[in-house]
């Protein structure tokens, strides 16, 4: 008797002790939100489950509107039945239109113009071989076609421009990248000639319907130095002209974003350099490719990490200071710069209402796991090159990308670097390098940065460099109408995922397991309307 009543006691004192989200999990209610905390006005439940389906979502800025490329499995088939559905503002099923996709073929990449939607497709019997679709949203149209190019091998990226496809791709001899035109109304495809580069290279590209003119930044080295090249070309393909940056001192240009097409009044470059080698990032950089004169050049301007006010601050502050100690003492003694180990992966630059540009970069590293098995043989990035596989043989598992924070810096019109901040993230890994820390202008032109860890969402407001937590979080609402029932709590998460959407507003998509305390549970694809 005597030991049944400590046992109830230890079970009360843990009961009080309890965290919240356990608290949570017993149907009691959760921990009030932050005080800048977004509303999540809107919810839509798909009975699907990841075992037999996929989606693919795309927003769409221009109509407010969410597009999905929902596949399901067959049953008693092998062959996936594809749709388009489209979401309106307030997450309700305007309309849905078949896709018939042919079996040999599995998504790869999607991306949107104005209201169209295309998604494409490789065959995974034929190598080289691509099938395209344009999903019309204002007609409810579908338009597809298929394209032989035989020596693409995989698609790194994909962008749209005056209803035709630029296409970054891997050659089939995995050393050389190049880009493809698609039209999907005529079938006619091309290779572009002029975006033709040997690996390992870094490339970025932005394009622009009103200009009708599409911009690459390529990275070239010799073995000791890298410079980038700046190609334009027409909505065709054809190139208008072609120049080169590079730095006159020890320091190589190693990848960069240039401002849009559109914007004629400013022409900007911004991106990463490194110090007397080529693996990593020793800080950014600007200049202004406009000329001030007729045969003039604007100087590069060069920023180390270390003369950021917040680019360190993912390290505890007692560490902080130890390094910033040790660089002040290097100094002083007029020794080398401290050389930083670090990766950035560039965000397209942000034009502000001021005429400046803020730039966002993921720092991040490649992340393995261990095991006493032998060897295996996965993909393996090097400088953050976004193409192609090469073997690594031993018992570490590249297991994806690890990012550490994400610096997001304002630049003026010239290009000089006026503000810096850091949100630093925890528990972000993705398989392929590509954008994870997702970027919105608030109506009082502060930003906020976010992303979705499992059923959490992790932001961070902004405003210029003022200081402001890092940890801000909510929970994504499960109930129908945008709230959440104290019955029910969320057992799992997968394939999460946070796009820009319009105004100030995020889409938060991805895979649930939804408990319910007296009712039945429930497997969905969910979309979230979430707005600051």
């Amino acid at each position: 008797m005597k030991l049944r009543y400590i046992f109830l006691l230890i079970w009360g004192w843990a009961l009080a002790a309890a965290p919240p989200a356990l608290a949570q999990k017993r149907g009691q209610a959760p921990p009030p939100p932050p005080p800048n905390a977004p509303r999540q006005t809107a919810r839509t439940e798909l009975p699907l489950e990841p075992s037999d389906s996929e989606v693919h979502v795309q927003a769409v800025p221009a109509d407010s509107t969410v597009v999905l490329l929902v596949g399901r499995e067959k049953l008693l088939s092998n062959k996936t039945k594809f749709s388009f559905q489209q979401y309106d503002s307030t997450l309700r099923l305007r309309q849905e239109t078949p896709l018939d996709v042919p079996t040999e073929f599995d998504f790869t990449r999607m991306c949107a113009e104005g209201t169209t939607v295309y998604a494409l497709f490789t065959s995974h019997s034929n190598t080289g071989r691509l099938w395209a679709a344009a999903y019309s949203g204002r007609l409810g149209q579908v338009h597809t076609q298929q394209f032989d190019t035989k020596l693409s091998r995989e698609v790194v990226e994909l962008k749209a421009l005056d209803g035709r496809l630029f296409a970054t791709v891997l050659l089939n001899d995995q050393q050389h990248v190049t880009a493809l035109l698609l039209d999907v109304a005529t079938g006619q495809m091309q290779y572009l000639p002029s975006v033709y580069e040997q690996l390992p290279t870094q490339l970025t590209f932005v394009a622009d319907a009103a200009t009708r003119r599409a911009e690459y930044v390529l990275s070239q080295t010799n073995g000791r130095k890298s410079r980038l090249l700046l190609k334009q070309l027409t909505d065709r393909g054809q190139l208008v002209k072609s120049e080169f940056v590079q730095a006159e001192s020890e320091r190589s240009l190693l990848t960069a974003q240039v401002t849009p097409p559109q914007d004629t009044t400013a022409r900007l470059l911004m991106g990463t350099y490194s110090l007397r080698g080529l693996d990593y990032a020793q800080g950014l950089f600007a200049t202004d490719l406009a000329p001030a004169a007729p045969g003039a050049k604007a100087p590069l301007r060069f920023y180390d990490f270390l003369h950021l006010k917040h680019f360190f601050d993912y390290l505890k502050p007692s560490r902080q200071a130890r390094l910033r100690a040790r660089t002040a003492r290097r100094l002083a003694r007029s020794s080398a710069p401290t050389r930083w180990h670090y990766r950035l992966l560039l965000h397209e630059l942000m034009s502000q209402p001021d005429g400046g540009y803020v730039l966002v970069a993921e720092v991040y590293y490649p992340h393995y796991r261990y095991n006493s098995y032998g060897s295996y043989s996965g993909p393996f990035n090097n400088l953050g090159n976004q193409f192609g596989t090469s073997p690594f043989a031993g018992s570490r598992i590249f297991d994806g990308y690890q990012t550490t924070h994400a610096v997001v810096c304002g630049f003026d019109r010239s290009g000089a670097l006026i503000w810096d901040n850091t949100f630093v993230v925890e528990n972000l890994r993705r398989a392929e390098l590509e954008e994870a820390v997702r970027l919105q202008t608030l109506p009082d032109g502060r930003l906020v940065l976010a992303y979705l860890d499992e059923e959490k969402l992790r932001y961070k407001v902004i405003n210029r460099a003022d200081d402001a937590p890092n940890d801000s979080q909510v929970e994504i609402q499960t109930g129908s109408d945008g709230t959440t029932p104290a019955q029910e709590r969320t057992a799992d998460t997968s394939q999460a995922d946070l796009l820009p959407w319009f105004g100030s507003r995020f889409v938060a998509v991805g895979y649930q397991k939804v408990r319910v305390e007296h009712g039945r549970d429930r497997e969905v694809f969910f979309l979230n309307s979430v707005v600051f």
